[in-house]
Formats: structure tokens, C-alpha cells, sequence
């Protein structure tokens, strides 16, 4: 009987040491399976950031095209509109409608001297003013409208919101 209980006990200390190592074993997937789910969280929470980054990337982009292709049609639409000036302004300018000032009529650096030009050059000088004019006012328009649109491309690509000019 002393054998029987002492088998008894010595298994039952087996049974218990059994239980405590598949506890532990068991503790131990269970604080793996709990560290793997933190790391995936983890590496799901970042990658959500940063597919949110990129999203946010890409619309500023867009943003930044659309922006730009209206400004490069404002632009080219300037330009055309700029073709017409010199016409219509030696148009005004032989009806009376425009008159040089004395400091651009008189001006030309070629010619020092008026006085020793003879008659005919002295008609096609007049006849040349307003078409120099014509092509100066032109030129300057499109410089203007050139670097009004570069300030709009530096404006969009900064971020900063310059304020729009309207043409006098």
C-alpha cells in the first residue's frame, strides 16, 4: 500500500510538473502570438500613414497641374491676345486717336542727327514711329504677361497665393 501511494504520488507530481511545463509553453506562444499582433498593428499603422502620405502627395500634385496647365492657357491665350496690339495701335495711331509722347516720337538712337536727313527719310521716319510703337507696346505686353505667369508658376509651386493683377 506504502507503494501504491508512494506511485501514486510520484505520478501525480509527474501529472503536475506535465501541467505546469504546458502552461508555461503555453504562456509563452500566447506572449509570441500577442508580440506578432502588436507588430503587425504596428507595420499596418504605418503603412496606412503612409499610403495616406502618398495620397496626399498625388492630389497635391494634381492640384499642382491643374493649376499650372490654367496658367500656361492664361498665358498662351495673353500671347495671342497680345499679336493684335501692334495694329491696332498704328491703326490709333495714324487716326489721331493715340499720339506719341515728344520723348518716344523723337527718339531714335540710330539717327543722331534729324537735321542732316534728307526729306524722304524724314516721311519713312514718320511712317516708321507708330509701327515701332506698335511692336514696343507688344513686346512689353508679352514680357508683362511672361512674368505674370512666372510669378503664378512660383506662387503655385510655393504655395503661396500672390494676388491676381488685371490689366489696365
Amino acid at each position: 500500500m506504502v507503494r501504491t501511494l508512494t506511485a501514486t504520488v510520484a505520478l501525480l507530481l509527474v501529472l503536475l510538473l506535465v501541467a505546469i511545463a504546458a502552461a508555461l509553453l503555453y504562456r509563452g506562444n500566447a506572449l509570441d502570438a500577442q508580440a506578432r499582433d502588436a507588430r503587425a498593428q504596428q507595420r499596418v499603422t504605418t503603412l496606412q500613414s503612409q499610403l495616406e502620405s502618398e495620397r496626399n502627395a498625388r492630389d497635391t500634385e494634381h492640384t499642382q497641374a491643374r493649376e499650372m496647365a490654367q496658367i500656361g492657357d492664361q498665358h498662351e491665350d495673353d500671347r495671342e491676345a497680345s499679336a493684335s496690339i501692334p495694329a491696332a495701335v498704328v491703326a490709333d495711331l495714324r487716326a489721331g486717336n493715340l499720339q506719341l509722347r515728344d520723348d518716344l516720337a523723337t527718339c531714335h538712337t540710330a539717327r543722331l542727327s534729324q537735321a542732316v536727313s534728307g526729306a524722304v527719310e524724314r516721311d519713312a521716319s514718320a511712317q516708321l514711329r507708330p509701327e515701332v510703337a506698335g511692336t514696343a507696346l507688344q513686346i512689353v505686353t508679352e514680357a508683362e504677361d511672361h512674368v505674370r505667369s512666372c510669378q503664378r508658376v512660383i506662387g503655385v509651386l510655393t504655395g503661396q497665393r500672390l494676388p491676381v493683377e488685371t490689366n489696365p
